[in-house]
């Protein structure tokens, strides 16, 4: 008789523990949860850091699935954060590359993730501790003022189909720049009425970010292009684009790779998607060239992030927002799927790195990530300029207008006024 009482009297506890919620320190009936207010956050890009496709796949969706009452929309237009502001518009994320953490930060919008992080138990430690380092350097009192979500990663890629042309073996891992340039003047030929390159390089930066070097110092605006590290770097160029046929013309390099096919190596940056365009082009990659002190090493952190601005109403959304984008489930499925290479530290994301990507079936990535990345100096306010003048007489240099000496005394006089002039106006 007893067991047959016991199950109706723990049904009616059941229901009455369950029929209401009650504090257990007060006794008192809480009152349900109230579901949160539908939200929209504005993620302005500065460049085609995302896709449509990476965007939707990397923060959109997953940040709906976990917080549905969060719509995140990125613009369609690219315009320069200054003029965004001027407009009276208000934005809640900035992706661009640390670079340009500097040229921002008199405009007040940035806010400290230092803080952010302790006080929403999120953790930084599973970040590339050297990444947040390059960032907090281009602060003033050890902010950090943006989140990495990729690296730039450089390789040597190599037109198979060239080198097969010309009985010559492949480029392989570990080689230097000097040993490139060799290899190069084995595939510089004429042949049936086609010049055909052996290397090129597409950006002055390939040479000068392996040794750290960033025009002026971001403290004193000191400008240290005419000196021995430049010189060497830029020695570099002189040598690539003095081989026999393989002399400096205008153009893209990467353009003369991927659709003219005319060049034989070209050492640069992240391309992988890019070959999605060209599927026809025998192509492979190796370990991106070394200078011979500096052994396995493709450039500083060339850092894509995701900064939240400081005017936004939505603090706790900022962050559930980043809360999602560098979750591991997140952070793999970039990885394997959108060729951005990740900036955590546990090695599973590098690992996994093209994984699902069809253009990368059978080439040879486990070379390019023999490679790592140094300190990056933080840049300049006045980079940018300085850099486009840099240019001009590299491009001078390269052409045989001028010699190297020369030509970086004229790029430093000419940074030099471009800095004094500039200041002079504030």
């Amino acid at each position: 008789m007893k067991r047959k009482l016991m199950v109706p009297f723990l049904f009616t506890f059941v229901i009455a523990f369950t029929g209401c919620s009650k504090s257990q320190s007060t006794g008192t009936t809480l009152p349900p949860e109230k579901p949160l207010e539908p939200v929209t956050l504005r993620v302005h890009q500065l460049g085609g850091y995302f896709t449509d496709q990476d965007f939707d796949e990397l923060i959109a969706q997953p940040v709906k699935k976990k917080y549905p009452h969060l719509t995140v929309t990125m613009d369609k237009t690219t315009e320069d954060l200054p003029d965004v502001l001027a407009k009276g518009e208000s934005i809640d994320f900035l992706v661009t590359y640390h670079g340009r953490l500097t040229a921002y930060k008199d405009l007040g919008v940035y806010v400290d993730l230092n803080q952010l992080a302790k006080q929403y138990k999120f953790d930084l430690s599973r970040f590339d501790q050297g990444a947040l380092d390059t960032i907090i350097a281009n602060s003033d009192k050890g902010e950090l003022y943006a989140l990495p979500y990729a690296n730039n990663l450089n390789a040597l890629y190599y037109n198979k189909d060239i080198f097969d042309k010309f009985g010559v073996a492949y480029p392989k891992d570990g080689m230097t720049w000097e040993e490139t340039i060799d290899l190069a003047k084995k595939v510089t030929r004429m042949d049936n009425q086609t010049q055909y390159r052996g290397v090129e390089i597409d950006d002055i930066n390939r040479l000068l970010f392996p040794l750290s070097l960033n025009i002026l110092d971001a403290k004193t605006d000191k400008v240290m292009v005419n000196t021995e590290p430049y010189k060497r770097a830029i020695d570099v160029a002189k040598q690539i684009y003095s081989i026999p046929g393989n002399d400096y013309i205008a153009g893209s390099p990467i353009d003369r790779f991927l659709k003219d096919r005319t060049v034989a190596m070209i050492p640069t940056i992240n391309l992988y998607l890019r070959f999605r365009q060209v599927t026809d082009l025998n192509w492979d990659v190796a370990q991106f060239p070394s200078y011979k002190d500096k052994p396995n090493v493709y450039g500083m952190y060339d850092l894509h992030c995701m900064i939240p601005m400081v005017a936004s109403k939505n603090r706790d959304d900022q962050m559930r927002v980043l809360e999602v984008l560098f979750s591991d489930e997140v952070q793999m499925t970039m990885s394997k799927k959108s060729a951005k290479f990740p900036v955590l530290k546990d090695p599973k994301f590098k690992q996994a790195f093209g994984q699902d990507l069809p253009e990368l079936k059978g080439k040879h990535i486990e070379g390019v990530l023999k490679s790592h990345t140094e300190m990056a100096p933080p840049n300049s306010l006045y980079y940018s300029k300085a850099l486009s003048l840099l240019n001009t007489e590299y491009a001078n240099i390269l052409k045989n207008s001028k010699d190297i000496n020369t030509g970086l005394r004229d790029a430093e006089e000419q940074i030099k006024q471009y800095v004094t002039t500039e200041k002079a106006k504030k």
